[in-house]
């Protein structure tokens, strides 16, 4: 199927993805690739036989709860220039630790 020089891989070699691209789709994610291949952008291939080939290396799913990042609270943070945090004071009207014990 490919005429160039030299020739790119077959779409059963290892290294099938360096064929040159003959029809590329980037607004899709697919492009064609001259031995057969219709390479995916996000995961796997289609060879020319119809046999789905998945993507070397699963992208994990975003956790819940945003970006994955851990959030550390300021009091525990280890920035030296960070000034600890406010404490609001005690009202007179909410009981104390001290009269709940008693």
């Amino acid at each position: 199927m490919c005429r160039h020089v030299p020739p790119c891989p077959s779409a059963n070699a290892a290294d099938r993805e360096a064929a040159r691209s003959i029809a590329s789709h980037p607004e899709q994610g697919w492009s064609l690739l001259c031995n057969g291949v219709v390479y995916f952008d996000d995961a796997g291939e289609l060879l020319p036989d119809g046999r789905a080939i998945a993507a070397p290396c699963p992208v994990p799913p975003p956790r819940a709860g945003g970006s994955g990042l851990r959030r550390v609270h300021p009091a525990r943070s280890r920035n030296p220039t960070m000034p600890p945090p406010i404490r609001a004071a005690a009202s007179p009207l909410a009981p104390t630790l001290e009269s709940r014990a008693s």
